[in-house]
């Protein structure tokens, strides 16, 4: 039994390929987790990095508390089943079962009793004296997962075991290996190219494309709330449509405009964490809508469509059919606003009826025409306010309260600009006060519909705050965005400093010891590494470590102003960021800039930054990378 923990991993190859990126998750003991995505999304790759099959370029790769990135295949404990089965052809199903453990020098009678209890657990008691040629594909399919189960081991890694099988056994093998995952009670990581064996199987899915995790989810939550048109499209058969549209509200009511002049309409309420400036209808969006999530009727209300085809499957049906263009006419030809709708019991739609599409207004998704990330977030990144000024104080949420000098000098004489407000910057205070109209409970945190107007603010509180309550609270204005007809002035403060530099050591004797120390240099400044940091550092980029350039990460709670006789970075002070609630100096050091936090009375030409060297994060500049 283990759990896993895969630190920002990459696998980089020597040409520059960037196979895997950034892939981070922990796996708990005993769950079902599943790598899904289309060829070359870097799957496969990942979990033969986690079999030891293939090196990991940089993160830490951890197996229950131990580090496991240098350690042999054969000492992780670890069984993987291979889509080719990989059975040895001249020996039989036992001798095949047998063969990892006889190499592990273990007595013969522990090997049978194994072999045994796998067989009876797999139901191929009966094919243990055969050869893999005299077997179909599920009988060779179950000797493979035989040969790792007699292992016992920690980890279960399974690699497209089913996609040599022919459809019917496939989802016979799914229900059997989800079955046999239950009664082994550990940790098994399944990857396929086939989205309804993952949402079958898994307890959490990974959605892969181009190296990078997409989402990480449970196959409900990919399926009703994927974060993007990709994860949308894959997740689900047959796949989401999706329609370039634009949103225009009155009040309760938002019209989704199609682009051939067709629209529907949804309420508010569904729709009400899309930011509101998608919600004047100029904004380009992507609607989407689920094929089972339509009703299908011969008249109105919906979109009116030619139907072009009909896949009967018994009580179900597929539909597809053409929207009209921008004249209300309609072609049968295959080109442009295509839809797909699944029906139940309908057995009057032919080829060539004229149908009514009406989207089921709870099921509805929108996504960003430009990202492709949806603008229905579970948690929305930021609130939009608008900001009345007078460039002394601004009307905001109802209250007249003081103008920051930071806003006052990024907002140059404007008389009204839009604040961006993410929920976290939303705190326990008495600057302003709103009525919870809800609180829904999200990832393990509260979130709170609070009024404002006809909209909401959306809000992170505790378990104190509940429906119905005035909430009082304040802004930490550091955490804002502002924008000036459209154009952003001045950006959040954000929570890391990042710094240039290079990557030293230096050989001393300690005890009569050759010891190696490692360092960060920033100019003239230089911190000290942890040895384990710099040891890593070297086993990444070699020699040439010496020679590169890196980017050094660190919290901005952990730069600071150096005391008197402390060592740090010199800087020029070139200017002040006041936020009314917290201040910070902009300085400069070797054509870099970074602000620091300080007293709101603070004032220098120059000063010396220290950093916590234990706190540092380390990137590579050649590639895209963080190595430690």
């Amino acid at each position: 039994m283990a759990n896993l923990k895969l630190s920002h991993i990459y696998k980089v190859y020597d040409n520059g390929h960037k196979a895997v990126n950034d892939f981070s998750i922990d796996i708990a003991d005993r769950e079902f987790i599943v790598f899904v995505g289309p060829s070359g999304c870097g799957k496969s790759t990942t979990l033969r990095m986690i079999a030891g099959l293939e090196t990991i370029t940089a993160g830490d790769l951890l197996i229950g508390d131990t580090l496991v990135n240098d350690m042999e295949p054969k000492d992780r404990d670890i069984a993987m089943v291979f889509q080719s089965y990989a059975l040895y052809p001249h020996m039989t199903v036992y001798e095949n079962m047998a063969f990892g453990l006889r190499n592990r020098k273990m007595p013969e009678a522990e090997i049978k009793e194994r072999v045994l209890k796998a067989a009876k657990i797999l139901d191929i008691e009966d094919y243990l004296d055969r050869k893999p040629k005299a077997m179909s594909g599920g009988q060779r399919q179950r000797v493979a997962l035989g040969r790792a189960l007699v292992r016992d081991p920690k980890v279960f890694l399974l690699d497209e075991p089913l996609s040599n099988l022919d459809a019917k056994l496939r989802a016979a093998m799914r229900t059997e290996i989800t079955a046999l995952h239950k009664s082994l009670n550990t940790t098994f990581i399944y990857v396929t190219h086939d989205q309804v064996e993952a949402m079958t199987m898994g307890t959490r899915i990974v959605v892969m494309k181009l190296g990078y995790v997409q989402q990480i989810d449970t196959p409900m939550n990919l399926y009703n709330e994927p974060y993007n048109k990709f994860v949308a499209g894959f997740i689900g058969t047959p796949q989401m449509n999706f329609f370039d549209v634009t949103l225009k509200r009155d009040h309760e009511t938002v019209t989704v405009m199609f682009a051939n002049g067709d629209e529907v309409k949804v309420p508010y309420e569904n729709v009400s964490k899309i930011q509101s400036r998608y919600l004047n209808g100029d904004v380009p969006v992507i609607f989407g809508i689920r094929p089972e999530h339509i009703r299908v009727g011969k008249e109105g209300p919906g979109l009116k469509f030619v139907v072009t085809n009909v896949e009967r499957l018994g009580n179900e049906s597929i539909v597809y059919g053409k929207l009209g263009d921008h004249l209300g006419e309609f072609t049968m030809k295959d080109e442009g606003n295509g839809i797909v709708a699944k029906v139940i019991d309908r057995s009057d739609i032919e080829v060539g009826d004229i149908v009514y599409a009406e989207p089921d207004p709870d099921k509805v998704h929108f996504f960003d025409a430009d990202t492709e990330v949806t603008l229905m977030d579970k948690i929305p990144p930021f609130n939009s306010v608008e900001v009345q000024t007078d460039g002394i104080r601004m009307n905001l949420l109802g209250n007249n309260v003081a103008l920051p000098e930071a806003f006052g000098s990024a907002i140059d004489g404007a008389d009204s600009f839009e604040l961006n407000i993410p929920p976290r910057a939303i705190v326990p205070g008495n600057d302003f006060a709103l009525r919870v109209a809800r609180i829904e409970k999200v990832d393990n945190k509260r979130l709170a519909y609070l009024q404002n107007g006809e909209s909401y603010l959306f809000a992170l509180v505790g378990e104190e705050v509940h429906e119905g309550d005035v909430y009082k609270f304040a802004l930490e204005n550091e955490k804002l965005d502002l924008s000036v007809n459209g154009t952003e002035v001045l950006k959040a403060i954000e929570d890391e400093v990042s710094l240039l530099g290079t990557f030293s050591k230096r050989e001393v004797r300690e005890n009569h010891e050759r010891v190696l120390h490692f360092f960060y240099n920033i100019g003239d400044y230089v911190l000290e590494a942890a040895p384990e940091q710099g040891y890593k550092i070297n086993a990444i980029d070699g020699d040439n470590c010496y020679k590169y350039t890196y980017r050094f990460v660190t919290d901005r709670n952990a730069v600071r102003l150096a005391n008197e006789d402390e060592p740090g970075l010199d800087c020029n002070v070139i200017g002040y960021c006041n936020y009314g609630n917290i201040s910070f100096a902009k300085v400069e050091a070797g054509g870099q800039e970074f602000l620091i936090k300080v007293d709101q009375l603070f004032y220098a030409d120059k000063v010396r930054v220290a950093i916590d060297s234990s706190d540092v994060s380390v990137y590579s500049t050649r590639i895209d990378m963080k190595i430690c």
